[in-house]
């Protein structure tokens, strides 16, 4: 093994989705880096269907203000239907994920309140000082939408090497239109989810959930 390789396996396995951040934010030459490193993303012939919007600043009080409310009143539109179900052992996952997280900030199985609180968190960037809309313009779909997806992990590993720690959030797609009216985005440009970012509070319970990872043999089968 490289040290080239021992430092990137470290990276991948630093990344986590973390809910607690510092309010400094990154200087935008670190910001400028970090996303001109994740466009290396491949993509299929090169299409690169990714278009991304960083929030900072006034522009994210302002979002940060709104949004929680705007949830709650029911003014919420998606791009993408929000209907998937998952089953057997994704499910399971996906409740082992969900308790990880509510067992590292004390919230009860049964304290619904808690738990509400916690969801609305995501409206608020769980206080991070920047976040990135990702977007899919028109007409493309699943493939290209696999593409972005490389190109946000991509991004978010980047953030991982320079010091500073994400979460990538589905609940901000609830939120298209209104996203697209404040950053002044054209309507053609499709949100799939966004990313809260900053340099992370290492000190916050919701920081130390660690979620399970499937083992290879369960995801892998090897042909030869």
């Amino acid at each position: 093994m490289t040290e080239q390789s021992e430092i990137f396996d470290r990276i991948v396995a630093g990344r986590r989705s973390l809910r607690a951040f510092l309010p400094q934010q990154a200087d935008s030459a670190t910001l400028e880096k970090v996303f001109s490193v994740a466009q290396q993303a491949p993509s299929n012939c090169n299409t690169q269907p990714w278009v991304t919007h960083v929030a900072s600043g006034e522009k994210l009080e302002s979002l940060r203000a709104e949004m929680p409310d705007r949830f709650m009143s029911g003014k919420f539109t998606m791009d993408f239907p929000y209907d998937g179900a998952y089953e057997g052992v994704y499910k399971e996952r996906q409740y082992g994920a969900a308790q990880a997280l509510y067992d590292s900030v004390g919230i009860a199985r049964e304290d619904k309140a808690g738990r509400h609180d916690q969801f609305m968190r995501n409206f608020t960037f769980f206080d991070a000082p920047h976040v990135a809309f990702l977007f899919l313009p028109e007409p493309f779909g699943l493939r290209e939408a696999a593409d972005l997806g490389m190109y946000a992990q991509s991004v978010m590993l980047t953030l991982t090497a320079h010091g500073m720690g994400s979460c990538p959030q589905t609940a901000l797609s609830f939120q298209a239109d209104y996203v697209r009216e404040q950053l002044d985005i054209p309507s053609g440009n499709k949100l799939i989810f966004g990313i809260s970012f900053g340099y992370p509070d290492l000190d916050a319970p919701a920081n130390a959930c660690n979620t399970d990872r499937a083992g290879v043999a369960d995801a892998v089968t090897f042909h030869s």
